[in-house]
């Protein structure tokens, strides 16, 4: 078993604390990734933590996580809305997948509030801001132990 979880980023997501702080607060990126790594080490796993503005990579990356056996926590960003290539590199995980969303994407316009992502994901945590990455990391972690003990 492979105890790594991967915390993907997409596009502009390097932009948090600066990026419309009144929707998605005044929590930087760098200090998302210091909760995803201090979480992650309380549960014996390794981080892996990216962003990019960029869909290819985003998609090379699920790609690595899936080549390694680990599982994924997911902030697509506006890639949620729209990308059909990172939906389909998602469903060839075998591992859990939480897709992550600081705002409540359902309380947001019509545009935001369906994410192909979703498709793909275990579960979806939206609307608890930077709070909502460390769920996430408990969650795929509850679902990796649930799934190594015997039955």
């Amino acid at each position: 078993m492979n105890d790594t979880v991967y915390v993907l980023n997409g596009p502009n997501l390097n932009l948090l604390g600066v990026r419309e702080p009144h929707l998605y607060g005044s929590t930087t990126l760098a200090q998302v990734e210091q909760m995803c790594r201090r979480v992650a080490g309380e549960l014996g796993l390794a981080c892996e933590f990216r962003q990019s503005n960029h869909e290819g990579v985003l998609v090379d990356w699920v790609q690595e996580a899936r080549e390694r056996g680990a599982a994924v926590v997911i902030n697509p960003a506006g890639l949620s809305f729209r990308s059909i290539p990172l939906l389909d590199a998602l469903k060839t995980l075998e591992r859990p997948i939480a897709e992550v969303h600081v705002t409540n994407i359902h309380r947001r316009d019509a545009l935001y509030q369906h994410s192909l992502v979703s498709l793909a994901a275990t579960g979806v945590i939206c609307g608890f801001g930077p709070y909502g990455y460390e769920l996430a990391i408990r969650a795929v972690a509850q679902q990796m132990a649930a799934a190594a003990a015997p039955a």
